[in-house]
């Protein structure tokens, strides 16, 4: 089995935590990082009284660079698979297995939870009807885009192989939300293979979820990311697309 690393991009998850950790199968004999985005709860009570190893950021600095310190903390240890997960509760962790195991086998080098199988899943499942309509747009586009047949372009729940975190050059990335945008245009770029697996999700008051104008700002930021691929194919890469060493 290989060796893997399970990171938490946490800010204020002090009510979630525990669900969350709880469902992550243990025979995955996974090392546990939460990175704490200076949460105003209990989130860094919780994960130590949970045995997890936590990293603090002394300010609140975003998303995007949460995730940059999660996956700096992740290529410290000798994980060959790195693992992010929300640790909101709404993703179902036992499905990890299924993630990783595409990556385990060189089928692919990245994985993403896809939480729309079907509309009727989705929104019964708690989506808010904008959330899922914008998701459905942005993802059609980005498929046609960038030549890939993905379920959905904005899961929290995602898996990458260690030479994935390696090579591609993610410290360039947004510290905000379309950090996650940024990171699967760069896949594509370097030409990485990207795969997903259903993965059920839930929306209930506890889990975090961005607002309509935020949710705008992102989308309109996936956009222009798009853009500087393009660029970046015809010789005018943005430092995003620049390949250099973490």
């Amino acid at each position: 089995m290989s060796r893997i690393a399970v990171v938490l991009p946490a800010y204020n998850a002090e009510r979630t935590l525990k669900a969350t950790v709880e469902s992550i199968p243990k025979d995955l004999n996974a090392r546990l990082i939460l990175v704490d985005d200076a949460s105003q709860d209990g989130t860094v009570r919780s994960a130590e009284s949970l045995g997890l190893k936590v990293v603090r950021h002394a300010r609140n600095r975003g998303y995007g660079a949460n995730q940059k310190t999660c996956y700096a903390e992740a290529l410290k240890t000798d994980a060959e698979i790195v693992v992010m997960i929300h640790p909101d509760y709404q993703y179902d962790a036992r499905m990890i297995p299924a993630l990783i195991r595409p990556i385990e086998l060189g089928i692919t080098d990245a994985m993403l939870g896809n939480r729309i199988r079907s509309r009727a899943e989705a929104l019964g499942g708690g989506m808010p009807l904008y959330k899922y309509l914008a998701n459905r747009a942005l993802t059609i586009l980005e498929n046609f885009y960038l030549g890939q047949n993905l379920g959905e372009f904005h899961s929290g729940m995602r898996a990458y192989s260690r030479r994935v975190l390696e090579t591609l050059p993610w410290q360039e990335n947004s510290d905000s939300f379309v950090f996650d945008q940024e990171f699967l245009i760069q896949l594509t770029f370097f030409k990485f293979r990207i795969g997903d697996v259903p993965v059920p999700a839930k929306y209930f008051k506890e889990s975090s979820s961005i607002g309509f104008v935020p949710s705008a700002v992102y989308g309109t930021l996936a956009l222009w990311t798009l853009l500087k691929y393009s660029a970046a194919r015809l010789g005018l890469p943005a430092r995003i697309f620049r390949r250099t060493a973490p």
